[in-house]
């Protein structure tokens, strides 16, 4: 009898613990959109770049799997990444690998922790789209 009994309860709880974790993705997402949203309001969306010139100073912010670029308060740089970087939502360091002056779309980028060093992830950015505010 308990063989039987102990599996279903296992099932049961495998079942509940990943229901409740699809609630958090799901959660999760929602907080980085209105978040991303609250970033970029007032912005127009530009052509997408392949590169972002290293040299022009500015100020980097993590939302989920992107990275703002902030230049100005009238001109940010939105970078989605492909999702490998999963230290981005907890603040971790970003280290790119560039080459050249300019930091371009498929160059790598590592995400370390800060206090341990250790290495949490690895991506790659897709492009650069700029977000300027209107005229």
């Amino acid at each position: 009898m308990y063989r039987f009994i102990l599996p279903a309860m296992l099932l049961c709880a495998g079942s509940a613990a990943l229901s409740s974790d699809h609630g958090y993705a799901a959660r999760a997402a929602a907080r980085n959109k209105a978040e991303l949203d609250t970033a970029l309001a007032g912005l127009v969306p530009g052509k997408p770049q392949q590169c972002l010139d290293s040299r022009e100073p500015y100020a980097t912010q993590r939302i989920g799997d992107t990275i703002l670029y902030t230049v100005s308060r009238r001109k940010i740089y939105r970078a989605d990444t492909n999702g490998g970087c999963n230290g981005l939502d907890r603040g971790d360091a970003i280290v790119t690998e560039q080459f050249g002056s300019q930091l371009c779309a498929g160059d790598p980028i590592r995400t370390v922790d800060l206090t341990s060093r250790i290495p949490s992830g690895v991506c790659t950015i897709r492009e650069f789209v700029p977000y300027t505010a209107p005229r």
